[in-house]
């Protein structure tokens, strides 16, 4: 297991698929220092080739978020593609982090209603948001 990462104040970032690739560019943008969390090797080495430091690992274990730094972490963005996985890395952060600011990806209604039980302060649902940008695109000029 590789040491724990000498950085505070910085942001998480857990799965590297579509949503974590996109929270990813915004803290690129605005100059926020952030770790990614992934199991894909193949993105892992990508990152790092681009000098982005990365972590391959699972998000669930408390052992990958140590390495992460989480206990010093401003927050978290849990981005997986399972939501399972997600409630899981949410109950996991909370537990080794009481104060770290937790964002969470949710597909089903029922799922984040339980990850603001486990300790998310924000849940947001790609689909849902995607679903009413589209409406309101489809919707402007037929009114």
């Amino acid at each position: 297991m590789a040491s724990k990462r000498e950085i505070s104040g910085h942001v998480i970032i857990c799965g590297y698929g579509v949503v974590g690739q996109k929270v990813a560019d915004v803290m690129l943008e605005r100059g926020i220092r952030f770790i990614v969390i992934d199991m894909d090797p193949k993105k892992i080495e990508l990152l790092r080739q681009l000098g982005i430091d990365a972590i391959e690992g699972d998000a669930t274990h408390s052992r990958v978020l140590k390495e992460a730094a989480i206990d010093e972490a401003r927050a978290i963005a849990i981005v997986l593609d399972d939501d399972a996985k997600n409630l899981f890395a949410v109950l996991t952060a909370r537990d080794m982090n009481r104060k770290v600011f937790i964002t969470a990806r949710a597909n089903d209604e029922f799922v984040r209603e339980k990850l603001v039980e486990a300790g998310a302060d924000y849940v947001v649902m790609p689909q849902k948001v995607a679903s009413k940008e589209i409406l309101k695109e489809l919707t402007k000029g037929s009114a």
